[in-house]
């Protein structure tokens, strides 16, 4: 358990002592973060947000603290807990936890979050971001949970469903990303909390008025239940505008990457061998990033339009089998499942280093490796663990094969954050005033608010956009002020 959990009825976290070098890295974030500075300073006044209470599960970073408080100044009260047992930066959250006594923090935000929970932990954190009695209580009001859900990767959203489906059946929804583990956890958890309220998440999900996911595996759930016809509300895909999933997905890897391979292994990659097991956005900037480092990369695909811009852009395109014995890197970023199994492992050279960038931990059997007769396992460093096989060739795995540009280091940086945190204020001012109209179901952004995210970044970096005049807007059929593209333009 972690150390130093100060007054655990209002948040869980590991160091209160922690809030002045949080309040600093939050302070240096906020200038690299001109997006969400700018809506801050757009909406303060007119308080969109005012009477939203915001359950949020997003890694606890710095950056995440800057858009608490962004949520916090125009006008939401907000409880949060991060999306994964690794990617809490402890400084930020005890900065949120304490507050800065400023306007946009005048007060402390309930987290529950901290590096290095167990599975146990985690879970325990995002049913507490549903808990708002303490809020009601000191409102005098009578509400028992959020009204607006923000969710990276889908499992707070799918608590609520999966803890109306429990009390109502005593049923729960397999979810192919869970282990059998974590299927137990949450039941666990559910009968605990049907047998102390029978119909609380039945109370919970009819006062939700909307939601937003991050990312691009979450939002593949969340159309999963909307195409079953189980989805309770409408939802927000923050992950498909442009300035996230070509911004966020690909520079912030990009970075991210690169800077969690040095700080586990101090191995040089230059003139090495990689393998990058998809080639979408992120896959694209791990390549690029390795490459850029000097390493000769290999991709791998199942799509033969990623495989073929893969080709066309000068990597190698491979089966993993064809390739492993010669890898040294191996960067898994398809968001699927088993991509590296231990018949794989089995084959790597001495020391190759397995990494996932995917959100979910199960790219690279980890299990299946532990479980591996006369496999064993040797803790080198935090989230740097060596698997010696009975042969005494060993592997490193990173951050237990969950996503290890958080847990090995610090996450993206917070420019290109900014980008997809704008998004999720545009997403959540969105969904809290016209879920209405909006309906059930997933939605995205209008691509004109997706150039306004763009916009609000491009004086930062000294760009000066050209303006059509009117001639050239007639020409090609366009509003002088945007949008340019089409929803159909993939950019």
């Amino acid at each position: 358990m972690p150390t130093n959990l100060l007054n655990e009825q209002a948040f869980k976290i590991r160091d209160v002592n922690l809030a002045t070098e949080g309040r600093h890295h939050i302070r240096l974030a906020q200038a690299e973060m001109p997006g969400l500075m700018s809506l801050r300073e757009e909406h303060k006044a007119a308080q969109p947000l005012k009477g939203a209470r915001i359950a949020g599960s997003l890694s606890m970073t710095v950056q995440t603290a800057v858009l608490i408080e962004t949520f916090v100044a125009l006008g939401a009260e907000v409880r949060w807990a991060s999306c994964n047992i690794f990617s809490t930066q402890d400084e930020a959250a005890a900065a949120i936890v304490v507050g800065s006594g400023t306007p946009e923090a005048p007060k402390g935000v309930p987290v529950f979050a901290w590096k290095g929970q167990t599975s146990e932990e985690y879970w325990s954190c995002l049913e507490r971001t549903l808990d708002w009695s303490a809020e009601a209580a000191a409102e005098g009001a009578d509400f028992t949970g959020p009204n607006m859900l923000l969710d990276d990767g889908g499992d707070l959203i799918f608590l609520v469903h999966q803890g109306v489906i429990f009390e109502q059946s005593g049923q729960l929804l397999q979810q192919q990303s869970w282990t059998n583990h974590e299927h137990e956890i949450v039941r666990n958890l559910l009968e605990a909390s049907k047998a102390s309220d029978p119909k609380r998440f039945q109370t919970i999900a009819p006062a939700i008025i909307g939601a937003s996911e991050e990312t691009t595996t979450g939002v593949q759930r969340l159309r999963e239940l909307a195409a079953e016809d189980q989805l309770l509300f409408p939802v927000i895909n923050v992950n498909d505008s442009a300035t996230k999933s070509k911004f966020d997905n690909k520079y912030g890897i990009r970075h991210s990457l690169v800077d969690g391979l040095n700080r586990a292994t101090d191995m040089l990659i230059g003139g090495k061998v990689a393998f990058v097991a998809g080639y979408g956005d992120v896959g694209k900037g791990s390549a690029e990033a390795l490459r850029g480092q000097g390493a000769r990369v290999i991709v791998s695909e199942i799509d033969p339009i990623c495989a073929l811009q893969a080709a066309l852009d000068g990597y190698q395109v491979a089966q993993i089998e064809d390739v492993v014995e010669t890898v040294d890197f191996f960067v898994t970023a398809t968001g699927n499942v088993n991509v590296i199994t231990p018949a794989h492992i089995a084959k790597m050279k001495n020391l190759a280093v397995l990494s996932n960038v995917g959100h979910f931990d199960n790219e690279i059997d980890v299990l299946g490796l532990a479980a591996t007769p006369g496999v064993t396992k040797v803790n080198i460093r935090p989230l740097v663990d060596e698997y010696v096989m009975p042969s005494g060739r060993s592997v490193l795995v990173l951050s237990e094969g969950r996503v290890m540009n958080l847990g090995n280091a610090t996450g993206h940086p917070s420019f290109v954050m900014s980008a997809s945190f704008s998004n999720q204020v545009l997403a959540q001012i969105e969904a809290y005033q016209n879920a209405a109209d909006l309906g059930i179901g997933v939605h995205t952004l209008s691509r004109i608010l997706d150039e306004k995210v763009a916009r609000l970044h491009l004086a930062a970096l000294g760009v000066k956009l050209t303006e059509l005049t009117t001639e050239q807007a007639k020409y090609v059929g366009l509003p002088k002020e945007g949008p340019y593209k089409s929803d159909l333009y993939r950019y």
